[in-house]
Parts: structure tokens; C-alpha cells; sequence
């Protein structure tokens, strides 16, 4: 990866709701999202989520295709892992035992339930409890 791809992508995440959608994205997995899910998940308003979505786009970042009148996006995995590696090159003067590991190791989820729920919604659920 180059310097100036290097910044970009991580000029696009630098921003909180990108860095959300981002991470939203990367947790979904490779079958991506429909934007209109993706917005009500986060409640962000669609111009807004709009302009998000392409500034990642143009990063690099992220991928779409058109399915029927939804247009689903996903997280560019190897544009993720090409940013891991470019921070990562050289890193504990090339001793990678020293090095956290380059691998992506997903996190644990417990149930599907709980990889999918939306915080918005149980937070709306605790307060009208």
C-alpha cells in the first residue's frame, strides 16, 4: 500500500459516524448490507449516510452492488488488511514474535442474536421499560 492510500483510509476513518458505519460493516461480514438498514441501525439520516458511505467508497474502504432497487455495501477486507500490514511493515524492527498478531482474529460472539441486535433499539427498549 502507498503512503497517500494509507492516509486516506485513514483520513475516512478519523469520523465517528464512518468509523461506526465502517466497523458495522466489518462485523456484518463479506454478504454486506443494504444502506437503508445501515442507516436505521445507526440513525443516520440517508443524505448523511450517503455522503458517509461514499467518502469510504473513496477510501477504499468499502465495496457496492446494486441488488434489485437496494444498494448493499460491505467492507473491503483486503483493502483492511493491506492498511493492517502497511501500519504494521517493519514493526518491532521486523521480529514478529515481538508483534502483536498479523492475522484478523474475529471476536467471540456468543449467539447470531446478539452479533445482529442494535444498541439504538434495546437502548429505546430500557428507557420506555
Amino acid at each position: 500500500m502507498k503512503k497517500e492510500k494509507a492516509i486516506s483510509a485513514l483520513a475516512a476513518l478519523a469520523q465517528e459516524s464512518r468509523l461506526d458505519v465502517f466497523r458495522m460493516l466489518v462485523q456484518n461480514g463479506p454478504d454486506g448490507m443494504p444502506a437503508g438498514e445501515i442507516g436505521a441501525r445507526l440513525g443516520v439520516p440517508s443524505p448523511t449516510l450517503s455522503f458517509h458511505l461514499n467518502h469510504l467508497r473513496h477510501a477504499g474502504l468499502v465495496t457496492c452492488r446494486r441488488d434489485s432497487r437496494s444498494i448493499i455495501y460491505s467492507a473491503d477486507y483486503k483493502a483492511m488488511t493491506d492498511l493492517i500490514s502497511y501500519l504494521m511493515e517493519n514493526c518491532c524492527r521486523g521480529d514478529a514474535q515481538q508483534c502483536a498478531p498479523a492475522a484478523c482474529k474475529p471476536a467471540r460472539v456468543t449467539n447470531v442474536k446478539q452479533r445482529l441486535r442494535n444498541p439504538e433499539t434495546e437502548k429505546r427498549a430500557k428507557v420506555s421499560a
